[in-house]
């Protein structure tokens, strides 16, 4: 790719991705993709990446070392 292909991301803290993607048409694959802009798209896939590595050190699917309490799920309080 010739460099970056815009400017900003008009968003907040999110810069513009120098790489997204071996694809040289950045703004079809946006389209094609449909979640916003590409960097919106890797932000959310790293932050996925990370939860799931979390998820291996919480095993959530193991049964709960102790029972919750009977109204932990009531509403209102």
């Amino acid at each position: 790719m010739a460099g970056v292909l815009k400017k900003t991301t008009g968003l907040a803290g999110l810069a513009v991705c120098e790489s997204p993607h071996e694809e040289s048409d950045v703004k079809k694959l946006e389209e094609q993709l449909q979640h916003g802009q590409i960097e919106e798209v890797i932000l959310q896939a790293e932050t996925e990446l990370s939860l799931a590595s979390k998820m291996l050190q919480w095993k959530p699917w193991e049964p709960l070392i102790e029972e919750p309490p009977a109204n932990q799920w009531k509403w209102p309080i």
